[in-house]
């Protein structure tokens, strides 16, 4: 066996790999390009008089608290003050302590009222619930701990608007979110999902609930997480939502048709990765049974959270991430390639399979042997170079072509020597933090190849 040519076709494997996950870039960068500038077109009649004003339709804003209590409660607080004409919020209180409970009772004037049983959808014992006698469109309901997706699914039991709308309590919404969310469900009746972008809240000024004045993180690691929010939102999902195949809509802020996601099941409490889980099942479902929908993304409902600050924190975020990936694309796999599945089934879910469950696999054995093969001389030095160079241009201009379509769409970050920390993080991040993530994604899909019973700890999605 000829060894070197054994070298030479690995080498040019890595070589093509990266070759074609450009071009695929590429072309999601286009319809991301093609996507924005239609959906500012379609917010231009906010700055005017809206006809339609008032004739949204109702929506039930589910808060799974499991968060702290003074959290929890300022959160409320914030959601109760959104512009939008008619809602109710409905808080989960999933299992925590007893005195987060007692709390809400005396900040909210609680009191309790025998709910009408309309389960739907199966979740752990809920104990009782009460209305605010301070604030007619609060709610909460009080149950066995059961988890994100369990307290979710009991808050969509409970909702009485045809829209439910879910909010983790450490998300800080615009005033306008919810209602700038649910224009799609105006503009074509087969939606039945809307998702928008998260961006890091580090670093910026929040009054009351609500970002005053935006900023960015002095700390490195949330400073590197903006790009790759900006990089993961305004490609990995908006670039997709031309073809209908957007992947997930993030449980930090999404809005979906109740009916919808009862007759899906709600969300699947065995996952770690349950918005992205469900969003799968949902194009599954729907695809194979050739019944019309549509899962939006939008650009400006922005919704702001604070990025994990220690390594640990960000390593057991990104294991999970990994994990929730991967049992959602294995749970959901008669989609791919089917007959029916369109571009979700034959585009889409590829994609995710090739560059994102794979590519922490993918990559890093691409390094591995693209060094030791230079240092072992059965690498070429141009082999070599020429991966270093398609690996760093390739990584730094998806970056830099996020922070254009970010100054594009919403041109958030108007401070001055912010575009240019952006710029320069876009750069920085592809030398070091890009592989330390990559290890702890390959982490994560290792535990969920090998069925690893170690226990992730539960973190925010995002």
């Amino acid at each position: 066996m000829n060894w070197q040519a054994v070298a030479d076709a690995v080498a040019w494997f890595y070589l093509g790999y990266f070759a074609i996950l450009g071009v695929a870039s590429f072309l999601l960068h286009a319809c991301s390009l093609i996507e924005v500038p239609r959906q500012l077109e379609l917010g231009l009649p906010e700055l005017l008089p809206r006809p339609h004003s008032g004739y949204e339709p109702p929506v039930s804003v589910i808060v799974p608290a499991n968060a702290g209590r003074s959290r929890v409660i300022a959160s409320i607080h914030a959601l109760l003050r959104l512009e939008y004409p008619e809602f109710e919020v409905i808080v989960v209180n999933d299992g925590t302590s007893a005195g987060t409970l007692e709390a809400l009772i005396r900040e909210f004037s609680l009191v309790r009222f025998p709910g009408a049983d309309r389960r739907q959808i199966e979740t752990r014992h809920v104990h009782g619930a009460y209305r605010s006698s301070s604030y007619p469109n609060l709610r909460v309901l009080d149950k066995d701990s059961g988890g994100k997706a369990d307290a979710s699914n009991a808050g969509i039991n409970a909702a009485r608007y045809p829209l439910v709308c879910i909010v983790e309590p450490d998300s800080i919404l615009e005033r306008t979110s919810l209602r700038r969310a649910v224009m799609p469900f105006l503009s074509e009746r087969n939606t039945i999902a809307a998702g928008s972008c998260v961006r890091v809240a580090d670093g910026c000024e929040v009054r009351n609930g609500f970002i005053e004045e935006i900023g960015l993180p002095a700390k490195i690691l949330p400073m590197a997480q903006v790009v790759e929010y900006l990089r993961s939102f305004l490609f990995g999902r908006l670039g997709w939502a031309p073809m209908n195949s957007v992947p997930i809509v993030s449980g930090s802020f999404g809005v979906f048709r109740k009916e919808s996601i009862v007759a899906a099941g709600g969300y699947r409490q065995d996952t770690p990765g349950e918005d992205m889980e469900l969003v799968t099942r949902l194009h599954r479902l729907n695809r194979l049974s050739e019944r019309p929908y549509r899962i939006a993304f939008l650009v400006s409902p922005v919704c702001w959270k604070s990025a994990p600050a220690s390594p640990g924190v960000l390593r057991d975020q990104r294991i999970r991430w990994q994990r929730g990936l991967a049992e959602s694309l294995v749970r959901n796999r008669e989609l791919l390639f089917h007959r029916r599945g369109g571009a979700a089934g034959w585009l889409m879910f590829p994609f995710m399979v090739m560059f994102e469950l794979l590519s922490p696999l993918i990559e890093l054995s691409g390094y591995l042997f693209m060094i030791a093969g230079f240092a072992l001389g059965f690498v070429s030095a141009a082999a070599f170079w020429s991966f270093l160079l398609l690996v760093v241009s390739l990584g730094v201009l998806l970056s830099i072509s996020a922070l254009l379509l970010e100054e594009i769409s919403c041109h958030n970050y108007r401070r001055p020597g912010n575009l240019f920390a952006l710029v320069s993080m876009a750069i920085v991040e592809n030398f070091g933090y890009h592989q330390l993530v990559l290890w702890w994604r390959l982490q994560g899909l290792f535990q969920w190849a090998t069925r690893s019973a170690a226990r992730v700890p539960r973190i925010t999605d995002a």
